[in-house]
């Protein structure tokens, strides 16, 4: 078993390696990253690999995402310390726990009932208080605390839920994976009201290809 002290050290080698070697450079995200023990949120027979490149089985038949993906989606988001996340795919609660340090309340919706309950315990056990949890089909969003500052979304519809850009503040963020056997990570900018329609525009960005876990629920 690995004591508290190697885990920090692969933390920080993680970040180094992983995140800082491939591009991001936000003080925030990096120390955020070092900081969140990724290991608390993997099953025991994966801790020796916590801290390697690479997605990891979680319960459910789901994943916890390479720490570099998280580290690029949070990134992407421009988060500040007033922000209001929505993330539509808590799984083990690791991207939640990210996002929690870097703003104000985290709206976090997963439709594996499993996996609420485990996330759920986990989270409190690890004392934030601004993680909000919801047993709902992620693809219709959380509208009761829309609009938000920042959208994240961590498994892969075939199209944008048109739910998620509606609950989505003009001038905020949505990262989100789109695909079938080929998805690429998307960034989409809302832009401010452009007539008396209320019509935004919306600016779309591909990031790199990705691979995650199909978007189950609404039209998928």
């Amino acid at each position: 078993m690995l004591f508290a002290r190697n885990y920090k050290t692969l933390r920080r080698k993680m970040v180094r390696n992983q995140v800082e070697a491939r591009g991001i450079h936000n003080p925030k995200v990096l120390a955020v990253m070092r900081k969140v023990e990724r290991h608390l949120f993997v099953k025991p027979q994966y801790l020796n690999v916590a801290y390697q490149d690479g997605a990891l089985p979680i319960d459910c038949d789901q994943t916890i995402s390479q720490p570099y993906i998280v580290a690029l989606m949070t990134d992407l988001l421009e988060l500040t310390p007033t922000s209001r996340v929505l993330e539509i795919g808590t799984g083990c609660g690791y991207q939640a726990a990210v996002l929690a340090e870097l703003v104000g309340d985290v709206y976090s919706v997963e439709i594996i009932p499993g996996l609420v309950e485990s996330a759920k315990a986990r989270l409190e056990a690890l004392n934030y208080r601004n993680i909000h949890l919801k047993l709902e089909d992620g693809y219709y969003g959380w509208e009761e605390h829309a609009p938000y500052d920042a959208v994240l979304v961590a498994a892969a519809p075939t199209d944008v839920p048109e739910c998620l850009i509606q609950q989505l503040k003009p001038g905020g963020r949505l990262v989100i994976p789109v695909g079938g056997s080929e998805q690429n990570l998307l960034l989409i900018r809302k832009g401010l009201q452009t007539d008396e329609d209320s019509i935004h525009s919306l600016e779309t960005t591909e990031i790199i290809p990705v691979r995650f876990v199909p978007m189950t629920g609404g039209l998928n």
